[in-house]
């Protein structure tokens, strides 16, 4: 079942998508895979059948340990990724609808804000640039009026126009990161993919950030995925939050009833991780093991190994995502025992 948004027809949606990475192997090993010497290539299974669905001006928070597919999973959303398997819809038309020269502004429409603000921007470009690149190549300002374009895309994001002719290693971490959220805003999206978007930023500068994303909400009528690893971040800012365990989706809700009322034993882990100020004392037990490599991902339900309640069914048989209350998602075999 669809992780389905409030309205009955999706902004953006996501049919059974799956991803793997195969490794090419260079000569010396493909020699030695000849000879019974060396192993073959290896195939990263990323993402696993995910099954998404976002409505317009919907926040979705997607959480998960490092390495479960966030982040694969947000670059097939914003087209930098192609999937193995699965479709992807924009307004209830497959993506592919959109590759005419005519449908620019749909394909514009999903931008990616990524994780690490300085990585993401090129050292030897100057921020007019950064900025005003895309906006001119695709038509949407001419060339002559790019300055002053830059300078209104900066400024809504709080940044000194003035600042416009310097390079990427003459900003802080925190300008740096509205710099990459201008860059997304210059080609007008609607959706933005958010890749960690505050996670090597201080705890202050963080809090302005997020309080940037909320305010631009609210201004152009945004849409969020927002990834993070961060559960507290996710629950300022998200309207409903997904969480992902080793490319599966394993259980969506609106925000507010998954820290109310977590079902899947993962998402309970993740939970009871999480800092508290308080006065009593408690005991603090973290998930055991460490999660699976996605070279070899367990069968039946990915989970089982480090679940605390697994039974032989786990093993076998991967569980179904399916709805346990209205608008709360779950994929366990313990909803199917009375």
């Amino acid at each position: 079942m669809s992780a389905a948004g409030p309205s009955p027809v999706p902004l953006l949606e996501l049919r059974g998508i799956s991803k793997q990475f195969s490794s090419r192997l260079d000569i010396a090993a493909r020699i030695a895979a000849r000879l019974g010497a060396g192993a073959g290539p290896q195939t990263v299974h990323a993402l696993d059948g995910v099954d998404l669905s976002v409505g317009a001006g919907e926040v979705v928070g997607l959480v998960g340990e490092s390495g479960c597919g966030k982040s694969t999973l947000g670059r097939i959303v914003a087209r930098i990724l192609e999937p193995s398997r699965g479709e992807r819809r924009w307004k209830d038309r497959p993506y592919s609808d959109y590759e005419s020269p005519a449908s620019r502004a749909e394909r514009l429409a999903v931008q990616m804000v990524f994780q690490d603000p300085f990585a993401s921007l090129n050292p030897r470009m100057r921020i007019v640039d950064v900025i005003g690149e895309a906006p001119v190549v695709h038509g949407l300002v001419p060339a002559r009026e790019r300055d002053r374009y830059v300078a209104e895309v900066m400024e809504r994001v709080g940044l000194d126009a003035s600042l416009a002719k310097r390079f990427p290693h003459q900003f802080s971490g925190g300008q740096r990161s509205r710099i990459g959220i201008a860059r997304a805003l210059a080609v007008n999206p609607r959706f933005l993919v958010c890749d960690e978007a505050v996670a090597a930023l201080d705890v202050s500068i963080q809090a302005q950030v997020l309080n940037l994303f909320i305010r631009l909400r609210e201004e152009f009528g945004l849409t969020y995925l927002f990834i993070s690893h961060d559960l507290g971040v996710v629950r300022h800012l998200s309207d409903r939050v997904v969480i992902m365990y080793l490319g599966r989706i394993v259980e969506s809700a609106d925000s507010q009833e998954v820290f109310a009322r977590p079902n899947h034993p993962y998402t309970q882990a993740l939970l009871a991780e999480i800092p508290r100020l308080e006065a009593t004392k408690r005991a603090y037990i973290p998930i055991k093991g460490e999660i699976p490599s996605p070279l070899a991902p367990p069968g039946g339900c990915h989970f089982h190994p480090r679940c605390p309640h697994a039974m032989p069914r786990c093993q076998a048989e991967a569980p179904r995502l399916r709805e346990i209350a209205p608008g709360h998602l779950s994929a366990c075999h313990l909803n199917d025992t009375p």
